[in-house]
């Protein structure tokens, strides 16, 4: 006996059927074992996320229904979304964590210092010192301006800064640098220097030092969805490693 064209086609049905019943059968078996949905997390501009996406990287490959949304904003609209719950959770840079939330410190400090054209009569220093801004138009973060460490580091030359701008991302603010119109002052390695990014820009840290710790934080009694809680215990078990442990733990969940 030799089936006929409706045959073949209805034995082709049956069995992509009979295969599927298997596939949906062992998906229920292993209900609790999958994981989907979206995961909200809120960042400034900091290299300090470079550990953030290695520790989730594991997450990522192992859960490809797990999907990742990034907003990139200041510190306070990463903490207002937070609050608001539009954010699962933020990355935040300052000099503490904030009251009230569950925080995990990031093993990355992120330096400040100053953006200018290298034929500026400063590129010639090592360090920026507070004195040597005086009679400079600045570009300043509008998150700075706020920053009671920042006007410490100024002392008495706070009363003196010529602010000729503020910024909430660093990227546009880097063109104003480029046209000699201040000099920017911003975090280390923000900024990609030379042609045909920036060309004729460079960077000069602060003297004495002045850098900002980055904290990964969330609401307190927040309620977590499966792959929010999932990206929850990744960052509890990488956090409080050393900053080759945060970046290369690689045990699978």
């Amino acid at each position: 006996m030799e089936l006929t064209q409706a045959g073949l086609f209805l034995k082709a049905r049956a069995e992509e059927m009979t295969t599927l019943e298997e596939k949906t059968l062992d998906q229920f078996a292993h209900l609790e074992d999958f994981v989907a949905g979206d995961v909200y997390l809120g960042c400034g501009e900091t290299q300090a996320m470079r550990l953030v996406i290695d520790a989730l990287t594991p997450l990522g490959r192992a859960y490809p229904q797990v999907h990742f949304h990034f907003t990139s904003g200041n510190y306070a609209q990463t903490f207002d979304a937070l609050q608001k719950g539009v954010l699962d959770f933020g990355l935040l840079c300052m000099q503490t964590p904030p009251e009230g939330f569950i925080y995990r410190q990031v093993p990355f400090d992120d330096a400040w210092g100053v953006y200018l054209r290298e034929d500026h009569p400063l590129a010639a220093r090592q360090a920026i010192r507070p004195q040597d801004l005086r009679g400079e138009q600045i570009i300043l973060s509008r998150q700075l301006l706020r920053d009671h460490v920042f006007a410490h580091w100024l002392g008495e030359a706070a009363t003196e800064l010529d602010i000729r701008a503020t910024y909430n991302l660093v990227y546009n603010a880097a063109f104003l640098a480029e046209q000699r119109l201040g000099l920017l002052i911003s975090f280390a390695g923000l900024v990609p220097l030379g042609a045909p990014a920036h060309p004729g820009l460079t960077f000069r840290p602060l003297a004495p030092a002045l850098s900002s710790h980055n904290y990964l934080i969330w609401k307190r009694e927040q309620v977590f969805s499966r792959a929010a809680a999932l990206v929850r215990a990744r960052l509890e078990e990488v956090s409080g490693s050393n900053r080759q442990g945060f970046a290369g733990a690689s045990a699978e969940p």
